[in-house]
């Protein structure tokens, strides 16, 4: 649908369009990830693996702990990958998850926009006015080009790393602001925690982003049970209010969840049914929240979780033969270790029993023994006797326990078990290292050696042969240089940007343009829009190229 603006706004259009700035990587990344010929590489489906703050150590021990039989991922293992931001060594997962999905650095609690500052080597190089610019994400350009997509988390699904891939704002913490655009950006599957972000009692803005879902033709289910039951290709699952179990308690205490795999499977399932392909991105999210604990049962539980998704996704890789699947952690954490300072001296002596057995009698991670303790905890030592098999906790242990902060539970049991199992941790926050790269391609065209984490975003644009810097200028244009060229009157609704909404006015059109919604609504009359629309400042809100044009 086309309608009249002034003869000015067109001016004013053409004119920011033909000078728009370019975003471009120093010289030494511009080289393509794969030589080979775009018939040789591509496929038709992408799926994404991210087990959050996972090291080489993250995998060394839970394969010990499962007997030392290969993992899943194992046999796709290809390469290293350098995980740092546009100015830090060490990454918040904000801009990790950011490299992935877009292919460009960014900036601590950046979420799929572009840094304000980048210093490091391989960070973008911009123009100036170009910072905290929305990126298109992989999952956004493989939409436009009618795949079908979906995110899988165990976190809310509002956190950083699915967020990565499906919404753009400049604060990771904002959940209500990222949910409401993953809500509006025509995601096929959804599936995780964070049901209480959607909720219109808990929003600030009131909105019922829920209800809205179910508008917009979704499935919206609360269980394993209704997912399983379920046969909409659009489906969204909100299993916990917020973040899901780990799964070591999940079987135990919240069995009405679905488990990494089953959220995995059934994305598959639902997404495969589009022979154009798709997208998928699954993260095994609370594998960091146990590294930064230093809870080494948590992190057991949740990285075998994630490998059973990760066999999940190979199985159907290799059944389907048109699949690329790729695992990569967004950054290490914790500095976990096997071996510690008590091992100095008697490290090549030891039997692989000192390390696992403590490990092995634990039945629950920290934060699902929590449960188990009542009011004062003065079970405590019971609790831990018959949960975590320690019989013989220091009177420091124990008031470590008693003293814990509700939800805090495994940063007290964690560093207990860990003691006992001879394990170090280095950090309670993420570490700088390489991560592992895994990488299954059909005719096995795949990244090798260390890369990037912004490659990992290039690489799955060519082999789905999508262009993301194309798909940024298509999506993001900043409507308010144009207006203010046009001369056009416009104003922000309410007069505050707690809730954006803009308002453009000429002799006979009334505008508004909502942020975080995919319409704008032209003199009454909805139009939709490929993408959603992002308030950054007063003076950067951007709609897409679509939505502009037809205001010519």
């Amino acid at each position: 649908m086309n309608f009249k603006f002034s003869k000015k706004f067109l001016t004013a259009l053409l004119v920011v369009s033909l000078s728009c700035s370019t975003i471009s990587y120093s010289a030494q990344n511009e080289t393509k990830i794969t030589t080979q010929t775009a018939e040789q590489k591509q496929v038709k489906n992408v799926i994404m693996l991210i087990p959050d703050g996972a090291s080489i150590t993250h995998f060394s021990l839970s394969r010990w702990y499962k007997g030392g039989t290969p993992l899943a991922m194992d046999e796709m293992a290809c390469g290293l990958v350098r995980t740092y931001s546009a100015d830090a060594a060490i990454a918040d997962s904000a801009p990790a998850g950011t490299a992935m999905a877009t292919g460009f650095k960014s900036h601590t609690g950046y979420v799929a926009v572009l840094p304000d500052i980048a210093n490091m080597y391989g960070s973008p190089s911009m123009s100036s006015g170009d910072e905290k610019k929305p990126l298109a994400t992989i999952l956004e350009a493989a939409k436009i080009a009618g795949k079908s997509t979906g995110i899988v988390a165990t976190s809310n699904i509002q956190h950083a790393t699915p967020a990565d891939f499906s919404s753009h704002f400049y604060n990771r913490g904002n959940y209500e602001l990222l949910g409401e655009q993953q809500v509006y950006n025509g995601i096929d599957v959804v599936l995780g925690g964070g049901s209480k972000y959607l909720k219109k009692e808990n929003r600030i803005d009131k909105e019922d982003m829920i209800g809205e879902l179910k508008n917009l033709g979704y499935d919206v289910v609360y269980t394993k049970e209704d997912m399983e039951k379920s046969t909409n290709t659009k489906l969204w699952g909100l299993f916990a209010d917020d973040a899901m179990s780990y799964e070591l308690d999940r079987e135990k205490l919240t069995p009405t969840e679905p488990s990494l795999e089953n959220m995995t499977e059934k994305a598959l399932n639902l997404l495969s049914k589009n022979n154009k392909g798709f997208f998928l991105m699954v993260e095994g999210s609370k594998i960091d929240w146990a590294s930064h604990a230093n809870d080494p049962v948590g992190v057991i539980s949740d990285v075998l979780a994630f490998d059973k998704a990760v066999e999940k996704a190979l199985e159907f890789a290799k059944k389907d033969g048109n699949t690329v699947v790729i695992v990569a952690a967004d950054h290490g954490n914790g500095g976990l270790t096997i071996g510690n300072r008590d091992t100095s001296k008697n490290y090549d002596k030891l039997p692989l029993s000192a390390f696992i057995d403590p490990l092995k009698k634990a039945s629950l991670t920290g934060e699902g023994l929590e449960t188990k303790l009542n009011a004062d905890r003065s079970n405590t030592k019971e609790v831990m006797k018959e949960y975590f098999g320690v019989a013989d906790l220091s009177d420091d242990e124990l008031a470590s326990i008693i003293n814990a902060k509700k939800g805090e539970m495994n940063y007290a049991v964690g560093p207990i078990i860990s003691k006992r199992a001879l394990l170090g941790w280095t950090t309670n926050g993420h570490t700088g290292e390489e991560v592992p790269l895994y990488v299954y391609h059909p005719k096995n065209i795949r990244p090798t050696g260390v890369i990037q984490n912004s490659d990992i975003g290039k690489y799955m644009s060519e082999v789905l042969n999508l262009n993301l810097s194309k798909t940024t200028d298509e999506l993001f244009v900043n409507i308010i240089p144009i207006l203010t060229q046009a001369q056009l009157t416009y104003s922000w609704k309410n007069g505050d940007f707690n809730d954006p909404e803009l308002l453009v006015t000429d002799n006979t059109n009334n505008l508004s343009i909502p942020a975080n919604k995919n319409y704008v609504i032209l003199n009454g009359k909805k139009i939709l829009s490929k993408g959603v629309n992002v308030f950054i400042d007063g003076e950067k809100f951007y709609v897409s190229k679509e939505i502009a044009e037809q205001l010519k």
